[in-house]
């Protein structure tokens, strides 16, 4: 069994992506832990603020595995593929950790946005404070601690009505 984490988002009708994508991995995952929901202005381009939060999970699927069901989710949410990297998004969802596993295939993991995004590396501090980032050999909130000191983009956590129906 592995424990997975992963990175949730959207700024195209947030809250309801957020909500679809969540009911879609609970579906997926008998136990699923998440951290709070932060808003966050849109890095690398010009658009409406992302909402983001990181889940825990289980799972003995295999990477492979996870990343297609995660890419049929998002498909499903309305995700397009033809766009420029950094553009607006109805669903992202990826695939942070698989364990303490280090590989470049299926897809790089430990995914790089961890230590270089607040709108990622926060939420894991929050949800695994004590967890140590696979290759930093550090926790996040150690990570998250010295992150600080950085430039970083504003975010702040929102409040959040989970199983509201839309």
């Amino acid at each position: 069994m592995a424990t997975i984490y992963i990175s949730i988002g959207s700024n195209q009708n947030a809250e309801a992506q957020i909500q679809y994508g969540v009911k879609r991995l609970t579906e997926m995952f008998s136990k699923l832990e998440l951290s709070s929901v932060y808003e966050s202005e849109a890095v690398g381009f010009d658009g409406d603020n992302f909402l983001n939060l990181v889940a825990k999970a289980e799972t003995q699927l295999t990477i492979s595995q996870v990343d297609q069901a995660f890419k049929r989710i998002e498909a499903a949410a309305g995700r397009r593929r033809d766009v420029p990297k950094f553009s607006d998004r109805a669903l992202d969802i990826d695939l942070l950790l698989y364990s303490d596993l280090v590989c470049s295939k299926p897809v790089k993991l430990p995914r790089d946005e961890v230590t270089k995004h607040a709108f990622v590396l926060l939420p894991m501090a929050e949800l695994s404070p004590n967890l140590i980032h696979p290759t930093e050999k550090e926790t996040y909130q150690q990570l998250w601690d010295s992150f600080r000191a950085k430039e970083q983009q504003k975010l702040w956590a929102i409040p959040f009505a989970w199983n509201k129906e839309k």
